[in-house]
């Protein structure tokens, strides 16, 4: 049974490597020190249309965006409740993607898999050779844009052009761990929802879970006879038209950091975001290549999140640990089984090439590389 470990506050600051929660703006962390006020209140909604309306300008969508107290992991069934009556189809090529599909096995749905070696990205024919052959026809199609247990960044647009031609058949992308460091036009690859999590490369206190939603996702749940209640989509965006506000009592300091980052991003601006998180995958990617390897497939590389193969045999556990009590900073083991067979650099949020750089020469240090 787990034994209480008296939480001290007395503890080192590390940096943030991590493929999230990641690095915090300071004057992000001070907004949440604000007095408290009701949810309820005309300051509230203030606050709430204020985030709602700038995740959309920069996201640039037309499409409902709704954004709740929870992980993103709210919207992995929230989105199935939602939009599977019966079948849905997910592609798995990493952790993420597995418990995909298995929240939706969870939830009672039929799920058929395309499944792939970890490593491996996701390849459009197959999906499309899925939904053209199956013996089923389904609901929704399910892909994790961004695996970050492998550092592999699956091609969801053109998964997304391709999901044109099945227009009774919904796309449902998980972002939680790019979306804000990696621009997709959301629209415009006809994806229906599209969800991530604001410790990530939204460089924002966990949390808060986002999710936009298209009309016609909206209009699919009201002809259902069950969706979610807490992420359901009618529940949520009518609460939003009528009030501005959300429909259960939200987590307020942390709206009130996502504001202020939001004006951040605004001001940066998306693209320039993207070109930015660009930048630090090229560098952590020609490093990884000098020193040892990439486990994600050529041409598949995630761009907020490096998993870096171990071919030099470094003991890994010892690495992260020497580099987080020399340096104060924190990067990640492999996942899961690939513990010691790889390790990840989130270089994602506020990061830069130059704080990535600081990270790389630690474990250059402590590897003797």
């Amino acid at each position: 049974m787990t034994k209480k470990q008296e939480y001290t506050g007395d503890y080192p600051e590390k940096t943030l490597y991590l493929p999230g929660p990641t690095e915090v703006r300071d004057d992000v962390i001070q907004e949440m020190a604000q007095p408290m006020f009701g949810h309820r209140m005309d300051r509230m909604t203030d606050l709430y249309t204020t985030i709602v309306e700038d995740t959309k300008e920069f996201l640039d969508t037309d499409q409902e965006v709704i954004i709740l107290t929870a992980s993103g992991t709210e919207f992995w069934e929230a989105t199935t409740l939602n939009l599977v009556e019966e079948n849905m189809l997910c592609a798995t090529s990493g952790s993420f993607s597995e418990r995909q599909a298995n929240v939706a096995e969870r939830l009672g749905k039929t799920v058929d898999r395309i499944e792939y070696d970890w490593g491996e990205a996701v390849k459009p024919a197959d999906i499309r050779d899925a939904l053209e052959s199956g013996d089923r026809d389904y609901d929704a199609v399910g892909v994790v844009m961004n695996e970050t247990s492998t550092g592999v960044r699956n091609p969801v647009e053109e998964i997304g052009d391709l999901m044109g031609d099945y227009p009774d058949t919904y796309f449902v992308v998980d972002a939680i761990s790019c979306l804000g460091g990696d621009y997709i036009d959301i629209e415009g690859h006809n994806i229906d929802a599209i969800f991530t999590s604001t410790q990530k490369a939204f460089a924002m206190p966990p949390g808060l879970a986002v999710c936009t939603v298209s009309d016609d996702a909206y209009e699919r749940e009201l002809d259902k006879e069950s969706a979610s209640w807490y992420g359901g989509f009618q529940r949520c965006l009518d609460y939003y038209d009528r009030k501005g506000q959300t429909h259960s009592t939200p987590a307020i300091p942390i709206m009130l950091a996502y504001r202020k980052q939001m004006k951040h991003m605004l001001e940066e601006g998306h693209e320039a975001r993207d070109r930015r998180h660009r930048e630090m995958q090229a560098y952590t990617h020609e490093w990884a290549n000098e020193h040892f390897g990439l486990f994600a497939e050529a041409g598949y590389e995630s761009q907020t999140v490096t998993c870096v193969e171990n071919t030099r045999d470094i003991d890994v556990a010892a690495t992260v640990e020497a580099v987080s009590e020399e340096y104060d900073m924190a990067f990640s083991s492999g996942y899961g089984d690939l513990s010691e067979d790889s390790f990840r650099i989130g270089h994602m949020g506020e990061h830069t090439v130059e704080s990535i750089r600081e990270l790389t020469d630690a474990i250059e240090d402590v590897a003797d590389l």
